[in-house]
């Protein structure tokens, strides 16, 4: 089993940033990959970034790419998304989530988190 809590969510005045951070524990939470989702209201949930266990790897929507960075500390079992640049489309509900295989496919991940709002203000 794969514990993951989402912590920084917020509200943030487009332009801004904001840091999410994803706390991730269990017994078996080594060597899985890792990625952020969000969800908007009336919208499907959407890939936002993905890092693998080592960090070698990282992967990135095309809508985000470029403002969004994603890494790791594996000694601390945190993840991160620092998140620059926002805009009111990025206001959506944010989950982490942990996969045996990184992904930018939901379906392949097997755990998730509760979810932390970010509200983007314009």
């Amino acid at each position: 089993q794969v514990q993951l809590v989402e912590f920084g969510g917020g509200l943030v005045q487009a332009g801004g940033s904001l840091r999410l951070s994803c706390a991730v524990s269990g017994r078996t939470a080594r060597n899985y990959a890792t990625g952020w989702f969000r969800q908007a209201p009336g919208k499907e949930r959407e890939f936002v970034a993905a890092i693998s266990w080592s960090g070698d790897n990282t992967y990135y929507a095309d809508s985000v790419k470029g403002r969004f960075t994603i890494s790791r500390d594996n000694a601390k079992k945190q993840v991160y998304v620092q998140m620059k640049s926002l805009k009111p489309e990025d206001t959506a509900v944010y989950y982490c989530a942990a996969s045996a295989t990184v992904s930018d496919d939901g379906a392949t991940y097997d755990y998730w988190g509760q979810g932390t709002q970010v509200t983007v203000s314009s």
